[in-house]
């Protein structure tokens, strides 16, 4: 038997449907599903790579919800997110030497050779770059690097908020450590590297969270003061009678780097103005007692953004209480409240003077059906993509009927907390 049946026979043992139901929960299609589009994936990594001797690996990344602290992680601020059932999963083989090749499905396929690590200027914004980041990064911490073939789909879908980016990082940092390396990888070091490579070799200026949350799982409160605190939390939003459903405005954050490079650069303006590197650094009362100054100085829209980062700091310790107490309506108060202040003071609904305002569009149609009910934020960066919603399970269905009518069917995902991180799911040496 080569290692390619050996695989499959993994997927398809008993002992499989644990695996799949604590990395997917209740996704739609369920336990057929998954064996599906594993055994899918293994037989295009067969007709690519034909490796039928060599170990198979079957790794999984998954993307990740923010709930609480909307552009709060790159100034140091707090936030709630979730690893989410959405995952990045590929099939892995070693090789000799330093060359990585990638298939993702519906992409051309990626060769990088891992001889040159330096990051090149006409390969920033590429899938290759990331790979090449990650690599630097892992090296720089002590970890071995090499060649592999892999096959890749995703469900994450990119340009969504779910971070698609962030878990194809993370990804190919955990297949280096399952291929090359005996000791895992901490979830914060993994993260931050993850990061390294998105900032300085892909040239897109994210904060912290999204890589941490699709590297540690579950639902997490991050404080980003310093070295990043993780505290996880435990609550089922599905037991309570809720779900959460992300809607997707098929509105795309390409072209919107600048965008999302303003918000971090003003608030940091702000910061300086006081001799400070980041908002939490700064007191809100001093930002009060000099805003003529800030206003002439830098701007009023600054300043307005300094001020959504000080309420929205403080609004994820409020609803990081208002679960530990399981009050629900405490909770929906401060995710709706985040919504507003990401509409009327970070201002990041929509580019400026752009006619389309998806995202409103999505905020004001979820306040309509849901009727005071559950509740409803921005989703992510911003300007583009998708919206976050609570919405009670008795009226999901309506829910999605509503939001597919004004923006297309499928556009709705119902989500569960995927609990790991990213993990090796299958291998085909298993007994």
């Amino acid at each position: 038997m080569d290692s390619y049946a050996r695989l499959l026979a993994a997927i398809r043992r008993p002992y499989a449907t644990e695996r799949f139901s604590r990395l997917y929960g209740h996704r739609e299609g369920g336990l057929a599903y998954q064996i599906t589009r594993y055994s899918r994936l293994v037989k295009a990594h067969e007709d690519i790579f034909h490796d039928d001797q060599a170990p198979l690996y079957m790794v999984s990344a998954p993307g990740r919800t923010e709930i609480g602290g909307n552009h709060t992680d790159h100034n140091n601020g707090c936030v709630l997110a979730a690893a989410v059932n959405l995952d990045t999963l590929a099939c892995v083989s070693k090789t000799e030497g330093m060359e990585v090749r990638i298939h993702s499905e519906g992409y051309p396929e990626l060769v990088v050779d891992l001889n040159e690590l330096d990051v090149a200027e006409a390969e920033k914004g590429t899938s290759a770059a990331l790979v090449r980041g990650v690599a630097r990064g892992l090296k720089e911490r002590g970890f071995s690097v090499g060649g592999f073939h892999a096959a890749v789909v995703s469900d994450v879908m990119g340009g969504s908020g779910l971070s698609s980016s962030a878990a194809y990082e993370v990804l190919i940092s955990r297949i280096f450590e399952a291929l090359y390396n005996e000791k895992k990888m901490d979830a914060t070091s993994r993260a931050q590297l993850s990061q390294y490579a998105e900032n300085v070799y892909f040239g897109k200026p994210s904060g912290l969270m999204d890589q941490m949350a699709c590297s540690t799982g579950g639902l997490v409160n991050i404080d980003f003061k310093g070295k990043p605190k993780v505290k996880p939390l435990q609550y089922n939003f599905s037991e309570k009678g809720y779900q959460l459903v992300v809607v997707n405005t098929r509105s795309s954050h390409d072209d919107l780097t600048d965008e999302y490079a303003a918000i971090r650069e003003e608030m940091r303006q702000v910061a300086a103005f006081f001799g400070e590197k980041t908002l939490r650094s700064v007191r809100p009362e001093q930002v009060l007692r000099n805003m003529p100054a800030l206003c002439k100085e830098l701007s009023e829209r600054a300043v307005l953004r300094a001020m959504h980062f000080f309420f929205e700091n403080e609004r994820v310790k409020q609803q990081v209480n208002a679960l530990q107490q399981d009050d629900l309506d405490a909770f929906f108060a401060a995710v709706n409240a985040s919504g507003k202040s990401s509409w009327t003071l970070l201002q990041n609904i929509y580019p400026a003077g752009s006619k389309r305002q998806s995202l409103a569009l999505a905020l004001a149609v979820a306040e309509t059906v849901l009727k005071g009910r559950g509740a409803c934020r921005v989703h992510g960066g911003g300007f583009a993509g998708t919206t976050l919603n609570m919405v009670p399970q008795d009226a999901v269905d309506g829910f999605v009927s509503t939001m597919e009518q004004v923006f297309g069917s499928g556009c709705c995902v119902v989500l569960d907390v995927r609990q790991d991180g990213p993990e090796v799911v299958f291998t085909s040496e298993e007994n």
